[in-house]
């Protein structure tokens, strides 16, 4: 299934669970001249610098939410959000302020001359995060559960229940491949995973026109 085409910029979706590699396929793409947002950066971004996002924080998870200098006390957040089940109270004052600054930086980067625009997500495919006709291509990166779990803990040198905890909280991906328009599978090694983004990039690419 292919969606209409962006008449200036070919905008891709990409998500995938937590450990499943996403990110190293956005890394390939922006390194062959891709424009790529990060959701999770942007939502950061918004948590230290909207001041109404900021209050609504405050407001749900108490004053320790930020330290004495103003900046965001992740850790805190991050307990209240995941070990206490708040996650759905965090996305739901977030996540409602990223579809318009997506859009925004999105007709700036066609405007600049990209090509290509990526917008990786976790909650990608959940309506309130961002309306998928905006796109042209969603792309979704599988990976078995066990493999995602050693990267993770290898990544973020956590233990394995609280990723497990997080795991848990997130959808099973693997029942929405038929929300996707590609289908990345990463249960090789990093350079098998490279192969591939960079042969998917360059059929996206190609696809305008």
């Amino acid at each position: 299934m292919q969606r209409q085409k962006a008449k200036v910029m070919i905008k891709v979706g990409i998500t995938g669970g937590i450990g499943s590699g996403k990110t190293a396929v956005c890394e390939v793409w922006s390194e062959m001249g891709g424009f790529v947002l990060n959701a999770d950066a942007m939502a950061k971004q918004l948590m230290t610098e909207n001041k109404e996002v900021k209050q609504q924080l405050v407001d749900t998870f108490g004053p320790g939410t930020f330290d004495k200098e103003g900046g965001l006390n992740r850790a805190y957040l991050a307990n209240q959000a995941f070990r206490r089940n708040r996650v759905v109270e965090l996305n739901a004052i977030v996540h409602p302020k990223l579809p318009p600054l997506v859009q925004q930086e999105m007709e700036q980067a066609a405007q600049s001359g990209f090509k290509v625009g990526i917008y990786e997500a976790a909650l990608l495919l959940d309506i309130e995060d961002c309306r998928l006709e905006e796109f042209d291509y969603i792309a979704l990166v599988l990976t078995d559960k066990k493999k995602r779990i050693q990267r993770v803990i290898q990544r973020d040198e956590t233990d394995r229940d609280e990723i497990k905890s997080r795991m848990d909280k997130q959808r099973d991906f693997e029942d929405a491949k038929d929300q996707a328009d590609i289908i990345i599978r990463n249960n090789g090694t990093l350079s098998e995973l490279r192969e591939k983004a960079i042969s998917i990039f360059e059929k996206i690419k190609g696809s305008d026109g």
